[in-house]
């Protein structure tokens, strides 16, 4: 694809005009952050009172944006034109450290994309049996079909692929916004006099931190984002991606704090820690108390499409780091490399749909730190020690995302322990 003339971008940027390639982009972004962890942020969060909620809604927006600023241009530093995070972590961080890197991005998304593949194939054959009052076919046999379709998806070209997260997150977004507005009726007035004290907030802000960096991380599409910027916009790439993800980081706020807020403010404390003693989704919990049909009838569609529409995002980095992983390290051939990529992300996530295991959730606590380390260390690390880097030292924001970032990693590890 050619580059816009330098006219051109300097009026889009001027104006501060979004193009269609650049909607679409934030639709994807927000797509892949928007999982199934949505349906329970408001359960981990709310729980403990409203005030913690306020801090963390007015961190979410800094802490989204600025850290996903990081890697993309953490990203963009590369030499090479088509350069992927495996190329870019071994330019700068030499052979080993940066296989090292590599391994570890990939083992933080891998983990995501089993625990997806078990959560649809769940949620479909539940509404086949509550909802549809059939036998669902075998498990082997539906949870094939479903990995199947969504991988299917991503084999197809880039437009194709952005193409389905468009059609799958409009809708996800008008439901959130309309969920949001249907719950209104059902506020209650939080009692604002009850502050908890210095110690109880503080640890609540702590163990909050990792909840809300990942609600809202769309970290397995960022180098599949910053070099489809690189492609289209070439040397405007690095203006176009920071606003680009200012967009995305505005909706997201949008849409899931006023769906937090909402459900936070239909249910009490007391009822909210019910809600985390059940383990059950806050769509779930509400469609219980409220006796609700619209609710009970939409959280099988809502978990579905977020669930999909975030195993998009999550394969395209899956894949992208375990091709560079194998293409880097062995003597195989990128085309034999992209095929043996698809074949053992397809094989594994559909082994997982079939045995449902319950230890996914000790897995996920893996990816859990090395997001963090990937989204908020790294790119800050990089930026005070690589050249190409340089001009965005000595700023704030670094000092920010570094602090957020060592927050959210020993909150994970309290958690651990």
């Amino acid at each position: 694809m050619p580059y816009p003339d330098a006219n051109t971008l300097s009026n889009q940027n001027n104006k501060q005009t979004l193009t269609k390639h650049d909607k679409t982009w934030i639709i994807s972004l927000f797509g892949t952050a928007v999982g199934a962890g949505i349906l329970f942020l408001p359960i981990n969060i709310g729980v403990s009172g409203l005030w913690p909620l306020i801090i963390m809604a007015l961190l979410a927006g800094p802490m989204t944006f600025l850290a996903h600023r990081g890697l993309a241009r953490f990203i963009l530093s590369s030499q090479q034109p088509q350069a992927e995070f495996t190329d870019v972590v071994e330019e700068h961080f030499g052979h080993k450290f940066g296989l090292m890197i590599s391994l570890l991005y990939f083992l933080s998304i891998f983990p995501i994309l089993m625990i997806y593949g078990v959560g649809l194939t769940n949620t479909v054959e539940s509404f086949i049996i509550h909802q549809l009052h059939m036998t669902p076919p075998p498990r082997i046999l539906l949870s094939g079909i479903l990995v199947t379709l969504m991988i299917g998806v991503m084999l197809t070209n880039e437009k194709m692929v952005l193409r389905a997260f468009e059609i799958i997150v409009y809708p996800l977004v008008f439901i959130l916004f309309g969920l949001s507005i249907y719950l209104i009726p059902h506020w209650q007035m939080p009692d604002f006099s009850t502050v908890p004290t210095a110690s109880d907030f503080g640890k609540t802000l702590w163990l909050a931190i990792p909840t809300t960096i990942f609600a809202f991380s769309h970290t397995a599409a960022i180098s599949s984002f910053a070099v489809a910027q690189k492609r289209h916009y070439g040397d405007q790439a690095n203006t176009k991606v920071d606003y680009i993800l200012k967009h995305t980081s505005m909706m997201l706020i949008t849409f899931v704090l006023l769906f937090v807020f909402s459900c936070v403010l239909s249910l009490s404390p007391a009822q909210l820690a019910e809600a985390k003693v059940q383990n059950i989704s806050i769509l779930s919990y509400l469609a219980n108390e409220m006796n609700s049909s619209v609710i009970e009838s939409l959280g099988p569609f809502i978990a579905c499409i977020a669930i999909t529409s975030s195993f998009f995002g999550h394969f395209l980095g899956g894949r992208e780091s375990l091709n560079g992983i194998i293409t880097k390290h062995t003597n195989i051939k990128p085309q034999l490399a992209n095929k043996l990529t698809i074949a053992i992300l397809f094989l594994s996530v559909w082994y997982a749909a079939v045995i449902n295991p319950s230890v996914l959730s000790i897995m996920e606590t893996f990816s859990g730190p090395v997001i963090a380390m990937i989204l908020f260390i790294m790119p800050m690390y990089a930026i005070r020690n690589i050249d190409s880097l340089k001009q965005y030292r000595g700023k704030i924001s670094n000092i920010f995302v570094t602090v957020i970032g060592l927050i959210a990693i020993s909150a994970i590890i309290f958690n651990l322990i």
